[in-house]
């Protein structure tokens, strides 16, 4: 249950990217077609976030602290481009168009996904 909410809230957190930045697209017919892309793009999202992110932030602890955590808007940006490149390897189409799209983009999916655990019951969300 609570991957499936997760999974919710990373694909609306997507289409809002989708909706605010320009460079961040995705192609969907309909609507059905759109939803089930964007649950698709947020299930690589959420087995990114889970199994590459850690290993980043423990490998690059040191710039972490050096930079007072800046270093994590980068470290989302490119993992929002590797995202988008393993979408496209998988043939969802979605796309991430540069660094400063992916830098903007990871910033509204943060910020989105946020809000919207804050409004998610913790009985739903045990993040």
């Amino acid at each position: 249950m609570f991957a499936l909410v997760r999974i919710a809230v990373v694909a609306a957190a997507l289409w809002v990217a989708n909706v605010l930045v320009p460079g961040i697209d995705i192609a969907g017919g309909s609507t059905g077609l759109l939803i089930a892309e964007l649950v698709g793009v947020a299930v690589i999202f959420v087995v990114v976030e889970e199994l590459v992110k850690p290993v980043i932030k423990t490998l690059g602890c040191v710039f972490y602290i050096l930079t007072l955590g800046l270093i994590g808007l980068v470290v989302n940006a490119l993992l929002l481009m590797l995202v988008g490149w393993l979408a496209d390897k998988l043939g969802l189409p979605f796309v991430v168009d540069g660094f400063w799209a992916a830098f903007w983009g990871a910033i509204v999916v943060s910020v989105v996904s946020a809000v919207l655990h804050l409004l998610i019951p913790n009985r739903l969300d045990a993040r």
